[in-house]
């Protein structure tokens, strides 16, 4: 009988693999991006413009990952770096035309649909469902690893094509 369960939590897990790999690959399809990029020119749109270190505390990225990120959608002109006018030092992230339509092309999110799903469960229910993906996460021995907010199987700052 353990084993049996074992077999079927291992399945679930499989199912939630899948299903963040076909989402990351209908972005990429659709829009050539990963899920982080997507996100990133998201939190940009949303304020209109934002420092790169907004960006990385809102998304809870490293500074290094943003940077990255940044490049290669800087790299694709879907968005620009701007120099303040007030603190030179400071670096403004603005989307450009062709970003729009990346965003317009994306479909949603599979993190977006998980919370928005998410949130209309008891709070007992969600803080069971934290309390055995974290256990999960041990039985992995994957409770260490650095990881984003982000259901994406590669690494945060890849280039869709990699």
């Amino acid at each position: 009988m353990d084993s049996s369960i074992a077999s079927l939590t291992l399945r679930a897990l499989r199912r939630v693999l899948r299903a963040t790999d076909i989402g990351s690959r209908q972005l990429a399809a659709a829009t050539g991006l990963t899920p982080s990029q997507l996100l990133v020119l998201r939190e940009i749109d949303a304020r209109g413009s934002a420092t790169p270190s907004a960006i990385a505390q809102t998304l809870q990225f490293s500074q290094a990952t943003i940077t990255a990120i940044v490049d290669r959608l800087e790299n694709l002109h879907y968005v620009q770096r701007q120099r303040s006018e007030r603190d030179k030092r400071q670096l403004h992230l603005s989307l450009l035309p062709s970003g729009r339509v990346a965003l317009d092309d994306a479909p949603d999110l599979l993190q977006k649909t998980f919370t928005d799903r998410f949130v209309q469960l008891p709070q007992w229910e969600q803080a069971m469902i934290l309390a055995s993906v974290e256990r999960l996460s041990e039985l992995l021995n994957a409770q260490n690893i650095d990881a984003a907010p982000l259901l994406d199987s590669g690494i945060i700052d890849r280039s869709a094509t990699a």
